[in-house]
């Protein structure tokens, strides 16, 4: 029963990275039609107003006041950082490069887990998790010249960072309320502040803003920063942080797959060798013990 619970848990996860797998993609529509600061807040405001058609329609009570500050956050993380960090990195750096470099997020949200969350990973896990990171610092090593990151590739770690200290916070919080309550409650607490943003950064060319650009906009705005998060809390209160943060070592193929069919990216042999070696590296971690305190 415990088998079956747990591979639940992995399934979900894998429904859920792939529907932030778009993300970066969907961004990089957006970008050419919206400037990423309008982009983040507008974002959060269609997140913020269906978190809070939802929560009122379904008549759910305020969190207990012990909860706000995680609450908080985690949506720091998720509605602020995560999407503005990568729409700075999408105005610069191809959507299937920046597949690659989210890679490292499991190594990041395992780490993050073992701090917040009490999550005790085996050696072996760690092991797994290091060499995936490896091989994602070597390829934008490579790809930036081989000297030094570029602006791009440290937005990239910015959105790296923000997403694993954000999953960490939510999966704990998705122990203690449904998964999709958590991102609601945190999309809804930057609700205020989008709209206005919004309104302040309303760009006066938005007319021209393409179908595509639009599209963008709105798969952000309800999928990456909303309805995907339902599905990743509830996994990760099944089967652990640690454990199906890593299943996000997946999303370079993704990633890669969906840049190739959304934004018309070739897929050349480098991005695609350092992506199977990324992806090798989960198929072992996943066999590793995972100790939840």
């Amino acid at each position: 029963m415990a088998a079956s619970y747990n591979r639940l848990g992995l399934l979900l996860g894998f429904v859920g990275m792939c529907l932030f797998a778009g993300t970066l993609p969907a961004t990089r529509l957006a970008v050419s039609g919206f400037d990423p600061l309008f982009l983040t807040v507008a974002r959060a405001a269609v997140a913020g107003s269906a978190g809070l058609i939802l929560l009122i329609v379904l008549r759910r009570r305020i969190p207990p006041r012990a909860l706000w500050l995680e609450i908080f956050g985690a949506a720091l993380c998720t509605v602020v950082g995560f999407p503005l960090f990568a729409a700075l990195a999408m105005t610069t750096m191809p959507a299937a490069h920046g597949g690659v470099v989210l890679g490292i997020i499991p190594l990041a949200t395992a780490a993050t887990a073992a701090i917040f969350a009490h999550e005790r990973p085996s050696f072996g896990f760690w092991v797994a998790s290091i060499i995936g990171a490896i091989f994602v610092l070597t390829f934008m090593l490579r790809r930036s010249g081989g000297e030094t990151f570029s602006a791009g590739d440290l937005f990239l770690l910015g959105t790296v960072a923000s997403g694993a200290v954000g999953y960490t916070l939510s999966g704990r919080l998705a122990a203690l309320m449904p998964g999709w309550e958590v991102i609601s409650w945190q999309v809804v607490i930057f609700l205020p502040f989008a709209a206005l943003a919004t309104f302040a950064l309303w760009p006066p060319s938005i007319s021209s803003a393409s179908f595509s650009a639009w599209a963008g906009l709105a798969y952000v705005g309800l999928i990456s920063q909303y309805m995907a998060f339902f599905v990743f809390n509830a996994a990760m209160a099944i089967g652990g942080i640690a454990r199906v943060g890593q299943i996000m070592l997946l999303q370079p193929f993704v990633i890669v797959a969906l840049a190739l069919l959304v934004n018309g990216e070739p897929i050349n042999a480098e991005t695609m060798i350092f992506a199977a070696a990324v992806v090798a590296t989960v198929l072992i971690g996943q066999r590793m013990r995972v100790r939840r305190m």
